[in-house]
């Protein structure tokens, strides 16, 4: 097989990662799990298990159960809860796998007792987002009773926000989590992690927080950035003053310039939102993003930029809160729209 290397590649800080991680512990008064769904937010589930379980981390969370399969095996410790419950068509999984379902309905809760598996499971309780989850009377209704539940969670609508609602969603967990036995609680993401200790209850269920994203105020300056996309070089050419750059010619050189093509682009998960506020960097010098983002090539402005040529890999200006900040897209977006042409390397 012929090795070909990749013109796109995410380097992946693993020391980032976990110092994120232990942050989030300590700050949310509870031990700290890990949500890995949508392949560990697109930096690879397997990997983001593998580094954080060995650093500590018992409690992780998968949005399906096609994505608990592709972990396994499990770490030796480690447990995998499905967010979003069990359907008919995933008893097999649910029965063959080793991870837990987090019972969404009372037709889940029904489907799982039938079952006769007596398993334990965990379950979702909405306080107030109206998404998945049990409604509080239904919880406190009967619906739960006898059911040997591992972890009882719910899920805060606007941790992001100073609301009022994170209050009144505080509340109502608290007398759902004395009125229905469970093994432990959780009802902090990583925005609830920075609301305090008193949203931490056993385990908190950090995501974007563990890869660079800054969830809330309290976090800035304490997340590291733990993606690092950069791209090869096709070309570095001359455009002389008053040439235009890219599809729609909306980039005029106001001088004569060197521009720097790049194999990247929208299909790669580099939106055309980039355009205007995007930008690259070469051994530590800044190099703007001209013109428009194309499929798969996108072009910055190298002029005075010595040195630099064709093959040379360019670092994308790519962290989280002030790249959100410029594009317009969130900080979940940036991660999980990186596409599969980008080779992930861990450090």
């Amino acid at each position: 097989m012929i090795d070909i290397a990749s013109p796109l590649r995410l380097r992946l800080d693993s020391a980032a990662l976990v110092h994120n991680w232990r942050w989030l512990a300590q700050v949310g008064g509870a031990e700290a799990g890990a949500a890995i769904k949508a392949d560990g937010y697109g930096l690879g589930a397997r990997d983001v298990m593998r580094i954080l379980a060995a650093a500590g981390c018992s409690y992780f969370f998968v949005a399906t159960w096609a994505e608990a399969a592709a972990l396994m095996p499990l770490p030796p410790g480690v447990s995998l809860s499905v967010l979003h419950g069990v359907g008919d068509e995933d008893m097999i999984a649910a029965r063959s796998l080793p991870a837990r379902p987090v019972l969404n309905s009372v037709e889940q809760v029904a489907r799982w007792r039938a079952s006769g598996e007596g398993r334990r499971c965990d379950v979702m309780v909405d306080t107030g987002m109206n998404r998945l989850g049990l409604r509080v009377e239904e919880a406190l209704g009967g619906a739960l009773d006898g059911l040997a539940i591992e972890t009882l969670l719910s899920h805060l609508a606007s941790a992001d926000e100073d609301s009022a609602l994170n209050a009144r969603q505080l509340a109502a967990f608290r007398a759902v989590r004395e009125a229905v036995p469970a093994r432990r609680y959780s009802l902090s993401n990583s925005a609830g992690v920075c609301l305090g200790a008193d949203y931490g209850f056993d385990l908190t269920r950090p995501g974007i927080a563990l890869y660079g994203g800054v969830p809330r105020r309290e976090a800035a300056g304490h997340i590291r950035q733990v993606a690092f996309p950069e791209a090869r070089i096709l070309q570095v050419r001359g455009v002389p003053s008053g040439e235009t750059v890219g599809y729609g010619a909306t980039w005029t050189a106001p001088r004569d310039s060197r521009i720097a093509v790049a194999n990247l682009g929208y299909a790669d998960g580099y939106l055309r939102c980039h355009a205007g506020s995007g930008g690259a960097t070469w051994q530590g010098r800044a190099l703007p993003l001209v013109g428009r983002v194309s499929m798969d090539l996108t072009a910055f402005d190298a002029t005075g930029v010595d040195g630099l040529r064709e093959g040379d890999w360019l670092t994308l200006d790519y962290n989280l809160a002030p790249a959100a900040a410029r594009s317009g897209l969130s900080q979940y977006e940036l991660l999980t729209g990186l596409g599969a042409r980008f080779e992930r390397i861990w450090d």
